[in-house]
């Protein structure tokens, strides 16, 4: 049960990224390892004062999908930021900001929320996936 989970995180949008938190949060609590590596438009949604903010959603949700989104807000679901935090309470999640999209979009690590564990190459984050699966969000 303990093979680990990678997540390619590439879109910014909320919807995307609480996908992203609903698959790590679902790792975590079966005692999965989840490697979060976060690029380009998905790590811009991380810096420290953009994470709260409405990250829109992707083009194929249409207006049904906004009005579905609120209507989960609005019954109480967590933001895909709270759930996160809530996977790193339940098992082994880390996240890791791109060093390549960190220079090209002009961020430094201070720029980034405290989920963030640290900063790696594209080689890092193949070595610490393993054999484990990889999904690209």
């Amino acid at each position: 049960m303990d093979e680990t989970i990678n997540l390619v995180l590439f879109s910014g949008t909320d919807d995307k990224l609480q996908a992203a938190a609903i698959l790590a949060a679902g790792a975590a609590a079966l005692g999965k390892p989840v490697n979060v590596f976060l690029q380009y438009w998905a790590l811009d949604a991380f810096r420290r004062d953009r994470i709260d903010r409405d990250h829109g959603l992707a083009p194929e949700a249409g207006p049904d999908g906004r009005v579905h989104v609120d209507t989960l807000r609005s019954a109480g679901q967590a933001s895909w930021a709270e759930t996160l935090r809530q996977a790193k309470d339940l098992g082994s999640v880390d996240i890791q900001a791109c060093s390549l999209s960190m220079d090209l979009l002009g961020i430094e690590a201070m720029d980034l929320d405290p989920l963030v564990d640290g900063v790696e190459g594209v080689t890092a984050f193949y070595l610490n996936a393993g054999e484990g699966q990889l999904v690209f969000i």
